[in-house]
């Protein structure tokens, strides 16, 4: 019997601030990472296409590849944000 595998990751959510730590499989896909970040940093429903996904650097294009495929490990660091620019009040 295996036990299943979770990977700790840190999410940044810049609409708030705030960095959550999310625990996924591998295989989990980062539209998937996206909606538990937002879900947790926001504590209500938010429309996940107004969000994009930064890893090292890049804009993650295929959220339906896996962590695994984007070479994501153990406290790999993420970054959700919008996907237009907010004015600042």
């Amino acid at each position: 019997m295996t036990a299943a595998v979770t990977l700790p990751l840190r999410v940044t959510v810049t609409d708030v601030w705030d960095q959550v730590e999310v625990g996924l499989p591998p295989t989990a896909t980062i539209a998937e990472l996206k909606q538990e970040a937002l879900a947790r940093a926001l504590g209500r429903p938010v429309a996940s296409e107004d969000y994009v996904v930064k890893f090292r650097g890049a804009l993650v294009l295929d959220e339906s590849a896996t962590l695994a495929a984007v070479g994501a490990g153990a406290n790999a660091p993420f970054i959700v944000l919008p996907v237009r620019r907010r004015p600042v009040r």
